[in-house]
C-alpha cells in the first residue's frame, strides 16, 4: 500500500526540523524537574503558547492528591504541577490520544542544566530525549495533519503531564479519563535504542512503603519489653525478596528508622518496588504480601501499615496493539525508516493507557539515549524523521480500519 502520496506527502514536507530543534533547545533550558513547581508552570505556559497554533481548547488541569510516607512513617502530601490538556473536535466519531510529559528527573539544583553539541547531529542536554524532543514531535505532526482536509473529521486529545517521572500518580485519573473511547494512542517517550527501536510489551511497576511500629525499651536493662521495628522491617525485606520469581521481581530498596544503639527502635519504614510481567503475577504478589505481613505482625508483635501499590499495570500486546505496531513498521518502511521493537522492563504512561483497553505504541519520540543521566542525548535529525512517522501513522489510523 502506498500511503505516502497526495495531501499527506505535501503535509509531511512542511515539517521543519530546524524549527523543531530550536523549540527543543528553548524548552530544554527550562528546568522542569518533577518537584520544581515553578519550572513546570513556566514550561506549561510555553506549551500553551506553542500548541495554540492548533485548533481546540487548552486547559491546565489540577493534579489529583498524592501522598507519600516520610522517614518517620508519617503520611504527607506531595505537591505536583498542573497537567496540560488540548482537546480538539470532541464530537468526532474517531478520536485519538497523544501523550507526553513536561517533567524531567533533574531537580532545580542539579548541575546538569546546559546544552552541548557532541557532534553535528547529537545534542546533549536535560530532557532533550526524555522528552521535550517528543513534545516537539507531537506538535509538528499534528500541525502537518491539520493542513489535510480529511483530517478535519478527526478528533484528538493531547495530554502532557507534569509527574510522569515519579509514576504519574497525580495524572493517572486524567490519563484514564482521556483514554476512554479512543481509537488508538501514541505516547512520545524516546525510542528504546538510538537506532529507533520501539518498546513492545512492558512489565508493570508498583512502589510500596511498609511502616512498622514497635515498642521502645532500654537495650541493656529490659530489651525483652521492646518490639524491634528494625528487625521486623528486615525480616519483611528478606521474606519479600523470597517472593521473587520468573514473572515478578521484588527489590527491597531502603529502610528508614532506628534509634540510639542502646534503644530498641520502635519505628521503621521499608520501601520496595515490584515489577510484575503479567497482571496475574501482581495479583498473586498482593495476596502473598498480605499473608506475610500478617505472619510478621503476629510473630514479632508489631503493627504494620501499607502505603502504595501498583502504579503502572503490566502492558501486554494484544491483537489490536500488534496491528498498531505493524502499521508503524509499514509507515516507517515507506519513509525509509527501519522500525523494530523489543519487550522491556521499563514502564511509562503507555502502561496506564493500555489498561483502559486502548491500543498504544509508547516510544514514538526521538532517537537518543542515556536518559536519566547527565549524558542524555538526542539525535537531532530524528525530530523531523519521527514527526513524519507520527503524522503518517495517525493519517493511516484516521483513514483506514487497521485495528
Amino acid at each position: 500500500m502506498n500511503r505516502l502520496s497526495g495531501p499527506l506527502q505535501q503535509a509531511i514536507e512542511t515539517i521543519d526540523g530546524a524549527a523543531m530543534l530550536a523549540q527543543v533547545e528553548r524548552w530544554a533550558r527550562i528546568n522542569s524537574g518533577t518537584a520544581n513547581i515553578e519550572g513546570l508552570a513556566r514550561m506549561a505556559e510555553e506549551l500553551r503558547e506553542a500548541f495554540s497554533a492548533l485548533p481546540g481548547t487548552i486547559t491546565l488541569e489540577d493534579p489529583a492528591p498524592v501522598t507519600a510516607v516520610d522517614p518517620a512513617g508519617k503520611e504527607t502530601a506531595v505537591q505536583n504541577g498542573r497537567h496540560f490538556v488540548l482537546r480538539v473536535r470532541p464530537e468526532a466519531q474517531r478520536r485519538f490520544i497523544l501523550t507526553g510529559h513536561m517533567d524531567t528527573v533533574f531537580p532545580a539544583d542539579h548541575p546538569f542544566q546546559d546544552l552541548t553539541w557532541l557532534d553535528d547531529e547529537v545534542l546533549n542536554g536535560p530532557g532533550t530525549a526524555d522528552m521535550k524532543g517528543g513534545l516537539a514531535i507531537i506538535l509538528a505532526s499534528l500541525t502537518a495533519l491539520e493542513q489535510i482536509e480529511a483530517w478535519q473529521q478527526i478528533g484528538y486529545d493531547v495530554l502532557i503531564n507534569a509527574d510522569e517521572e515519579t509514576g504519574s500518580l497525580s495524572s493517572a485519573p486524567l490519563i484514564e479519563e482521556l483514554a476512554q473511547g479512543k481509537y488508538a494512542a501514541l505516547t512520545f517517550e524516546p525510542a528504546a535504542t538510538p537506532e529507533g527501536t520501539l518498546a513492545h510489551a512492558r512489565g508493570g511497576s508498583g512502589n510500596y512503603s511498609l511502616t512498622v511500629t514497635g515498642k521502645s525499651a532500654h537495650a541493656g536493662r529490659n530489651p525483652h519489653d521492646g518490639r524491634n521495628a528494625i528487625v521486623a522491617a528486615s525480616t519483611l525485606a528478606v521474606r519479600l525478596k523470597e517472593l521473587q520469581c520468573d514473572d515478578i521481581s521484588v527489590n527491597p530498596a531502603k529502610i528508614d528508622g532506628g534509634a540510639a544503639n542502646n534503644v530498641v527502635p520502635d519505628h521503621a519504614v521499608l520501601r520496595f518496588n515490584i515489577r510484575p510481567k503479567e497482571p496475574a503475577a501482581a495479583e498473586r504478589f498482593e495476596a502473598e504480601m498480605h499473608a506475610l505481613i500478617g505472619e510478621v505482625k503476629q510473630a514479632q508483635e508489631v503493627d504494620i501499615a501499607i502505603h502504595g501499590g501498583i502504579s503502572r499495570p503490566p502492558k501486554p500486546v494484544d491483537r489490536k496493539a500488534q496491528a498498531l505496531f505493524d502499521l508503524v513498521r509499514e509507515c516507517g518502511a515507506e519513509l525509509g525508516q527501519e522500525i523494530d521493537w523489543k519487550s522491556t522492563g521499563g514502564v511509562c504512561d503507555g502502561n496506564n493507557i493500555a489498561a483502559t483497553g486502548v491500543p498504544v505504541v509508547d516510544t514514538m519520540g526521538v532517537r537518543g539515549g542515556k536518559i536519566h543521566s547527565p549524558d542524555e542525548f538526542m539525535i537531532a535529525p530524528s525530530l523531523a524523521e519521527r514527526a513524519a512517522l507520527a503524522a503518517m501513522v495517525l493519517h493511516g489510523l484516521a483513514t483506514e480500519d487497521v485495528l
